[in-house]
């Protein structure tokens, strides 16, 4: 026992050590990307006129104004990372493969500005409607080691004011970023803890007309990701579990005309195995999710800068087993939202995942 006890405390000492190492890494690199955003992108100039809005609001009076000045160009607080935590039965089981489908939806029709709704006026976006359809692989060769392979096909609506002052929509559906990772979890026998190290790929479509460098269904940027999960048992019959969880996006490789922002997303559950219907297992969850994003850089990054964000969302979910099948649902509520400018936000977040273990 005092073997085993050792066996462990050198485990957790360890994993203490691999997290503060990979926190500092992070810190250092948030602190760097800072510093050539600080240095690279001047700010934008603030004309003598009254703002870009109320320009657009009086162009037929001060037609020759608005012609000389950029037009304005607003940005959407996408956040889509919040999409890859708050699913407790996407973690690792044990050692084989699981392959899954999943579709999520937002439709981001409402202007945020700081940490209340403003004017719809004063954003010249309207409406960003978005399908997200995923197939991926998750696949253990050991209790310890393991990979996973994420392809999305994105279709997504956008609709807002051209360069002419005019109202314009288009729609368009591309394969998205695709995600690598590997996997670690042989921290402890039941897989309760586990660490993920991947790329998300510029695979994506950037460069759809009528759209902006912050609402393209790609970043065009290579982005280091890394995260973590730990669950454990809440009481001691084992009914309610619960977990935390945590993803880091930094885009490492960019264009030298946009950089998307570094994203965090974390997440806490607490759920119930304790219910079930003949061979179906029904398993209720409830989460508190936060994510955080920084603002984008480069020229084609919108100015004045309305992009970057705070927010805190709370989601109702429920999974549905039956034998190596598993069907997961939840919405997600934001209930605290700050974003830097004007920015559209939705009122709801959709996830729906079928998954097959092998």
């Amino acid at each position: 026992m005092a073997c085993r006890h050792r066996k462990l405390l050198r485990k957790l000492s360890a994993t203490w050590h691999a997290l503060m190492m990979c926190a500092l890494f992070l810190g250092m690199w948030v602190g760097h990307v800072e510093m050539l955003r600080a240095i690279d992108v001047p700010p934008a100039p603030q004309p003598a006129f009254p703002p870009p809005s109320q320009v657009l609001t009086l162009q037929p009076t001060f037609a020759a104004i608005g012609e000389t000045l950029p037009p304005p160009v607003y940005a959407c607080a996408c956040g889509c990372g919040v999409f890859d935590v708050g699913t407790s039965s996407m973690f690792p089981q044990g050692s084989g493969g699981m392959v899954w489908l999943e579709c999520d939806y937002q439709d981001q029709n409402r202007n945020w500005h700081g940490n209340s709704s403003a004017p719809a006026s004063d954003n010249s976006d309207k409406d960003i409607r978005t399908c997200f359809f995923q197939v991926g692989l998750e696949y253990l060769f050991n209790r310890s080691w393991g990979m996973e392979v994420e392809a999305p096909l994105v279709n997504r609506f956008f609709k807002g004011i051209d360069d002419s002052g005019n109202l314009a929509s288009t729609s368009w559906t591309a394969l998205g970023d695709i995600r690598l990772k590997g996997l670690y979890s042989g921290f402890f026998d039941d897989l309760s803890l586990g660490l993920d190290l991947g790329l998300k790929l510029p695979t994506g479509d950037y460069n759809h007309q009528g759209a902006d460098a912050d609402t393209q269904i790609g970043t065009g940027s290579t982005d280091i990701l890394f995260g973590g999960y730990y669950r454990f048992h809440v009481t001691g019959d084992h009914l309610w579990d619960a977990f935390v969880q945590v993803e880091f996006d930094l885009p490492v490789w960019a264009r030298t005309t946009y950089r998307p922002g570094i994203e965090v997303d974390g997440a806490t559950g607490l759920y119930y195995t304790g219910f079930s219907l003949d061979e179906v297992g029904i398993v209720p969850i409830g989460q508190v999710i936060l994510s955080k994003r920084t603002s984008d850089g480069g020229s084609d990054a919108a100015h004045p800068v309305c992009s970057g964000f705070d927010r805190v969302l709370l989601s109702p979910g429920i999974e549905l087993n039956y034998g190596p099948w598993r069907f997961y649902g939840d919405v997600e509520f934001p209930v605290y939202q700050h974003t830097i400018g004007d920015q559209l936000t939705a009122p709801a977040l959709f996830k729906v995942i079928v998954s097959y273990s092998f």
